[in-house]
């Protein structure tokens, strides 16, 4: 089943089930401080704006707005990534329902639809570039000076790889050469090396996630649903992707006011899967409390069967092999003032 189709299944099952079970109370452990702090923050993740022809990673610009309305019209803080993984390494409290923006790729229309809107808007963001695109002058993409302005704006600037391609299939020498020639790039061209990084297409895999983090950069994200906390692996993590399928503003409002769901000891341990179906488990922190109403949606096949293996330890049923390509499993629960704990898994499985 092609991905984007299995994700469409996946969203309509994951729909019903959080209709099914609103309406009753929450029972996590509560995640906001008495003054209002917490320690947690959603980033988003955007790559271009108002390409009707690519809207698996295109988000019309009627929802893109819509979502600009709802972080100045709510009661968000949106603050720039490196603020708040500068706040979540060091212990400082965070408002909550902290967010942040990120925008994949450095697209022409990342550059003439969203930037004027979020300059407009006052909003700090992200851009993670891919630079071979760049560097040859695609029209699809920015130049140099584009790229120049946003940085002398004060956009942080990650990187993405070269270019916009996985990188978990290919040879480790490759992946190593492709990331220092994106780092070279980037320092030569704007005077700074990139410390941000974003998987391509969000495809990591233990051996790439090492490489990542042996070139140096000290944080990298994927394209799993989840919020970022304290413990969360700097190496892999989280981000919501907004495109025109899963754009709704009733969408980014859900993710935008989500709590995390801590976990340890998870499996499988590598995201590119060798065994299809693959044995999902993990560990639930102590300090969410009850995990009776949790519940785990797979890509293409909805609600998954839970068994609960100790108090906190959990296992995910997930009962047919993934096709090849991208997927997802998501696993929420209930907590107070209608928000919902989060914790997203992408996975590869090979061709």
């Amino acid at each position: 089943m092609p991905f984007r189709r299995a994700a469409t299944l996946f969203a309509v099952a994951a729909a019903w089930a959080f209709q099914a079970l609103a309406g009753s109370p929450g029972v996590a452990a509560p995640a906001v401080a008495a003054d209002g702090t917490t320690n947690t923050a959603v980033v988003f993740a955007y790559d271009r704006f108002g390409e009707d022809q690519t809207p698996s990673i295109s988000i019309r610009i009627d929802q893109f707005e819509a979502h600009l309305d709802e972080l100045q019209d709510g009661d968000y803080q949106v603050l720039p990534l490196p603020r708040i993984l500068e706040a979540l390494r060091s212990g400082t409290p965070l408002p909550d329902r902290t967010v942040a923006i990120t925008i994949d790729e450095a697209s022409r229309s990342a550059f003439r639809e969203a930037w004027p809107r979020l300059k407009a808007a006052g909003l700090p963001f992200t851009l993670f570039v891919a630079t071979d695109a760049v560097d040859r002058g695609s029209p699809a993409h920015m130049t140099w000076a584009e790229v120049r302005q946003l940085a002398a704006a004060g956009v942080t600037l990650g990187g993405l790889g070269a270019s916009t391609q996985s990188l978990v299939s290919r040879p480790a020498e490759e992946v190593k050469a492709e990331l220092r020639r994106m780092a070279d790039r980037l320092q030569a061209e704007t005077g700074k090396r990139p410390t941000l990084f974003a998987y391509p297409q969000g495809e990591v895999s233990s051996a790439l996630r090492t490489i990542v983090t042996e070139q140096g950069f000290a944080a990298a994200f994927g394209q799993q649903s989840g919020v970022l906390h304290p413990q969360a692996d700097r190496a892999t993590l989280p981000r919501f992707v907004m495109n025109e399928s899963f754009g709704s503003v009733d969408r980014f409002r859900l993710a935008a006011n989500a709590l995390p769901l801590p976990v340890t000891d998870l499996t499988p341990d590598d995201p590119l899967l060798t065994v299809n179906p693959p044995s999902i488990g993990f560990t639930v922190s102590d300090e969410i409390g009850d995990i009776a109403r949790l519940a785990c949606f797979a890509a293409g096949q909805g609600r998954t069967a839970l068994e609960r293996v100790t108090e906190d330890r959990v296992e995910v049923r997930i009962r047919d092999p993934f096709p090849p390509g991208r997927t997802r499993v998501n696993c929420t629960l209930p907590a107070p003032d209608g928000r919902w704990r989060w914790l997203g898994m992408q996975f590869v499985v090979p061709e």
